[in-house]
This record gives C-alpha cells, sequence and structure tokens, in this order.
C-alpha cells in the first residue's frame, strides 16, 4: 500500500522558516516525480512546486522560488519543501504528492497519490 506521510508543520511568525518532510512507502520513490501542493478552506488545493527522480524542480511562480526549496533524498525516499521568509498568505494545509514518471507535472489531477496533509500557520 502507498503511504505518503507529512511532517514539519506548524506555527511560525512572519519571517519565519519551516521545513517540511515527505516520507514515501509502497512505491519506487526514484521512479517517481514528488510534488507539493497546498490548500486554504473554501478554496481549491494549488501547486507549490515538483521536483523528478533526478533533481530537476519547478516552482509555481518566480516569487515563490525565491523563499521556497523543494528537495529529495532518494536513500531516505522522503522529499522535502524548505519554507523561507513566511508570510500570512503562506498559511495552509500542505500536501506531499506522488506520480509515476519523469515530468514535473502541476496540476491536482497529474498526482496519484497524497499524503493526508500537515498544516501551516504563520502569524502576523
Amino acid at each position: 500500500q502507498v503511504q505518503l506521510v507529512e511532517s514539519g508543520g506548524g506555527l511560525v511568525q512572519a519571517g519565519g522558516s519551516l521545513r517540511l518532510s515527505c516520507e514515501a512507502s509502497g512505491l519506487t520513490f526514484s521512479t517517481h516525480t514528488m510534488a507539493w501542493f497546498r490548500q486554504v478552506a473554501g478554496k481549491e488545493r494549488w501547486f507549490v512546486a515538483s521536483i523528478t527522480w533526478a533533481g530537476y524542480s519547478i516552482y509555481d511562480t518566480d516569487s515563490l522560488k525565491g523563499r521556497f526549496t523543494i528537495s529529495r533524498d532518494n536513500a531516505k525516499n522522503t522529499a522535502y519543501l524548505q519554507m523561507d521568509s513566511l508570510k500570512p498568505e503562506d498559511t495552509a494545509v500542505y500536501y506531499c504528492a506522488a506520480r509515476r514518471g519523469t515530468y514535473t507535472h502541476t496540476r491536482v489531477q497529474d498526482y496519484a497519490y497524497w499524503g493526508q496533509g500537515t498544516q501551516v500557520t504563520v502569524s502576523s
């Protein structure tokens, strides 16, 4: 059974940092693209960043790329999202996702496997 388990969320003041982790099991990690999405109550789930097995990554916007860094450790079957200079508008539930392939997909429907989500709250 494929499982993605997120951790590392919490409460932080604006300007602070958090690192989210996503540990995968039940799949061949190095054959899957990994991604992070986020969702605010009442809004659709939205793409944050994705990274291929070889380490090629993309971000939703240039502004987001300047503050967030996606990475992966294939030996640990784990993907990460380092979040710096956090803003209140970053507050959301963050979800890890996985898709077999080699492309940095950006749509919710592109991903077959999802974690349970981890809450990130940024106070002003």
